[in-house]
């Protein structure tokens, strides 16, 4: 009998001295190449909810319960699971450098807590992502057995799912808008003077169209005795046929009950009011479709939706400000981000 203690106890001994051995610290790192600037990819894996389009925070768990909270975006973005497969968890975005990296922590302050990260490279028209995941066992000797049994299995899950992310992030456009200053604001509607017309969609008809409503709208203000309270604006209403729709209109002031609300094509209406992503346009007005695309493609990655047309408001005198120093803010309406 003192002989099979002995054993049991050297057995152990050796498990444990073996233990101590293995690296006391779980780490693999996957990568992918994917056709997509790098502020694509980056608006995919600093948002949670990003994030759970193509890694799932309970995996294939159809029951879990999963719940976002904290800011949409960024530091402080988490995600919530509990589920009888998944189990239960948190993951916590903790650090974040636009378009270069972000960190984030599963199960923050607790004993298994395991961090998680992706580092963006920007090659020639693609970017290349690193995924990263670490966790410390310390001393704890089975952890270390663990870890090394699970390392296949994890890196097995991030090739799966980095592909996922490659896919999802090519099918988006690929206008890189990194070099644009999104703001996030709600304004309040404002009354204008308006008038609809069409143009077809290239710049000279549609500044020629414009000029001439704009015209009108002027003539409108003066007959009825209002006073101008903003700049002029373009506001989108989509297309006619092949023809695009806008209305061209002035923030006004000084409407009365006797201000007639129709004459010879002016309408008296208001702004949209709400909340709004601006962007500030500096150049020709020519080159305002590069703006709205890098707009279009910055919603697309971002999956924020717009309540409404999108209008421009050309603070600049075009008379008086050099053509590469115009200002223009583009306004788009947009659901809570």
């Amino acid at each position: 009998m003192q002989k099979l203690v002995y054993g049991i106890g050297g057995f152990v001994a050796l498990l444990l001295l073996i233990g101590l051995a293995l690296p006391a610290q779980t780490r693999v790192v996957v990568s992918a190449d994917i056709d997509a600037p790098p502020a694509t990819v980056f608006a995919l894996v600093n948002d949670m909810r990003r994030i759970n389009l193509w890694y799932p925070a309970a995996g294939s768990d159809p029951n879990a319960r999963v719940v976002f909270s904290g800011p949409p975006r960024g530091p402080g973005s988490t995600v919530t699971w509990d589920g009888a497969i998944a189990g239960s968890g948190t993951q916590t975005i903790t650090e974040s450098r636009p378009y270069e990296y972000v960190e984030t922590l599963i199960n923050q302050g607790e004993d298994a807590e395991t961090r998680s990260w992706f580092l963006l490279t920007p090659g020639t028209g693609d970017t290349q992502v690193q995924w990263g995941f670490e966790h410390d066992y310390g001393l704890n000797v089975i952890g270390r057995y663990f870890g090394l049994m699970v390392a296949n299995v994890i890196r097995r899950d991030y090739e799966i799912n980095i592909e996922n992310l490659k896919a999802l992030a090519e099918s988006l456009p690929r206008t890189d808008f990194a070099d644009i200053d999104i703001e996030a604001l709600v304004i309040e509607s404002t009354p204008i003077a308006y008038k609809t017309t069409t143009s077809i969609p290239d710049p000279g008809a549609t500044s020629d169209a414009m000029g001439k409503a704009l015209f009108e709208v002027l003539g409108f203000i003066d007959r009825h005795g209002l006073t101008e309270s903003g700049a002029p604006m373009s506001i989108s209403r989509g297309f006619t046929g092949t023809e695009l729709r806008f209305d061209t209109a002035i923030p006004v002031s000084g409407i009365s009950d006797d201000t007639p609300r129709e004459d010879r094509g002016v309408r008296i209406g208001k702004t949209y009011g709400g909340n709004v992503i601006r962007v500030r346009h500096t150049g020709p007005y020519r080159t305002l479709a590069q703006t709205h695309r890098k707009i279009a493609a910055y919603l697309a990655a971002h999956g924020i939706e717009t309540s409404g047309g999108s209008w421009e408001s050309y603070v600049s005198d075009p008379t008086k400000v050099d053509e590469d120093e115009l200002q223009t803010w583009v306004y788009y309406p947009v659901r809570a981000m």
